[in-house]
């Protein structure tokens, strides 16, 4: 996977933003506030995403790509090698599920606006 196509990805997904919150190589997309993926721009060697915890885990199990996520919650969070064999189009089901876990945690009231 190419950073453009992590970063148009990204940003297409409503209410999407980004921020450079803790330095200026670590992107970070936010949807309502709340993180969702993150990577380091200058290398894009790997992206952190959240995950249901039982899919985490089997995810590990199947993927040498998927490891628990390099300095976040590892149970929560996954890290994906962006040069491995992993196919784009999986990827981008495994931000989509990151951003949809982080969706569904919202208040209600945040939810409707996203839909609106």
């Amino acid at each position: 996977m190419h950073i453009e196509a992590f970063y148009i990805y990204c940003l297409s997904l409503p209410g999407a933003t980004e921020a450079f919150p803790f330095d200026k190589q670590t992107l970070v997309f936010k949807v309502m506030g709340k993180m969702f993926a993150l990577t380091n721009v200058d290398e894009f060697k790997s992206i952190n995403l959240k995950c249901d915890p039982l899919k985490a885990l089997k995810l590990r199990a199947i993927y040498e790509e998927i490891q628990p996520g390099y300095h976040m919650n590892k149970k929560h969070w996954n890290t994906i090698s962006t040069k491995g064999d992993l196919k784009d189009e999986f990827i981008l089901e495994l931000i989509r599920h990151s951003y949809d876990l982080v969706v569904e945690k919202l208040p209600k009231k945040d939810r409707i606006k996203l839909t609106s």
